[in-house]
């Protein structure tokens, strides 16, 4: 089986990589838009797992032409910005499945693997999860990053003022 995953986020998108390298997946990473064509046609893989938000675009214009590629592959979206709306839009596009994140790894191996998807998840792994205070905070320098680390914009964006989003930043929180 091989996996395309696609996220901006290079450490996030190699643990996702090592996790399903150890459920018998071959996985292979696409960190910008431009490259995800290139790596289905060259790669075909059987499983993709795409998230929502890339840099500045959005993956559910990727969808379809992904679909028009490889249309047997499993697609699911995974995003950390989930409504029904998009939930609809992606399935409507092609999606296979959509998740919110954070998802555990065998919510992620369920959708990935579909009607096969109770197999039991390999017990050895350490599933990280994350406080909220931590999504929040992922979420600000998400979008601080996108910003060029312009706190101003990143406050407007978030709408917060400016002060409450440089204490939030000062606290790191930790991961439980």
């Amino acid at each position: 089986m091989k996996l395309l995953i696609i996220e901006d986020d290079k450490p996030f998108a190699a643990t996702l990589a090592r996790r399903f390298t150890k459920q018998g997946f071959d996985c292979s990473q696409a960190h910008q838009v431009c490259d995800v064509l290139h790596l289905c046609h060259q790669i075909k893989p059987s499983h993709i797992l795409l998230d929502m938000k890339l840099a500045m675009e959005s993956g559910l214009t990727l969808i379809k032409p992904i679909r028009a590629a490889l249309p047997s592959a499993r697609l699911v979206l995974l995003t950390g910005y989930a409504s029904i709306t998009t939930a609809v839009e992606a399935m409507r596009l092609g999606a296979d499945d959509y998740l919110a994140k954070p998802a555990d790894t065998q919510m992620i191996l369920n959708a990935l693997l579909g009607e096969h998807g109770n197999q039991p998840v390999d017990q050895s792994i350490e599933v990280e999860t994350m406080s909220t205070e931590r999504v929040e905070w992922e979420h600000i320098q998400q979008v601080l990053h996108s910003n060029e680390g312009n706190v101003s914009a990143t406050a407007r964006q978030l709408g917060m003022h400016r002060r409450t989003l440089q204490r939030k930043l000062q606290k790191k929180p930790v991961l439980k």
